[in-house]
């Protein structure tokens, strides 16, 4: 399957199982049904810049010699804009990021990936809990990401960092 598709799991938005239930399957969550071909495969997070870019091209490397799956993740960036309207309270609105659909068709033309089966997950949110979600959901193998240069490395915390304090799989940052 070389192409891409917009994927956003069914089982995104599901209930949380309660705590206070008797017997020991109560608090169990339903895993998400996902193609084979995707389960166990390599979580790579890709936003366009030099450094993601890096993180794709060992990702593709790593999910060729193991035989998986790709999945690239974009996390959109959907920032709130307060909308004020005369007399009445602030109200926010979401931004749609129309770059994952960019990224997606750049993907979709790019021969390198022609190799390994991929798809192109798109999630909103903090980079590093989405990344780590979609590792949960796809059972991957390990997560990829390219390292973060900049002040907002440096004042914030990079991604890579936090994100390999907090995951529950092995992360790879590439330099």
């Amino acid at each position: 399957m070389a192409g891409h598709e917009f994927f956003d799991p069914a089982d995104r938005n599901r209930p949380v199982a309660d705590p206070t239930a008797d017997g020991p399957l109560a608090a169990e969550e339903p895993r998400s049904s996902c193609d084979p071909a995707f389960k166990h495969g390599v979580v790579v997070g890709f936003d366009g810049s030099t450094s993601s870019e890096r993180a794709l091209a060992y990702a593709i490397g790593m999910a060729h010699r193991s035989g998986a799956g790709l999945i690239i993740v974009h996390v959109a960036n959907r920032l709130p804009t307060t909308v004020w309207a005369g007399c009445e309270p602030p109200v926010f609105v979401e931004v749609p990021d129309h770059r994952t659909e960019v990224l997606g068709l750049e993907l979709a033309c790019a021969d390198y990936l022609a190799e390994v089966p991929w798809i192109l997950v798109e999630r909103g949110g903090d980079i590093c809990h989405e990344l780590e979600e979609v590792g949960r959901e796809y059972e991957a193998d390990a997560i990829v990401v390219g390292s973060t240069h900049g002040i907002a490395g440096r004042l914030f915390g990079s991604v890579a960092g936090r994100l390999a304090k907090r995951a529950q799989r092995p992360v790879v940052v590439i330099p």
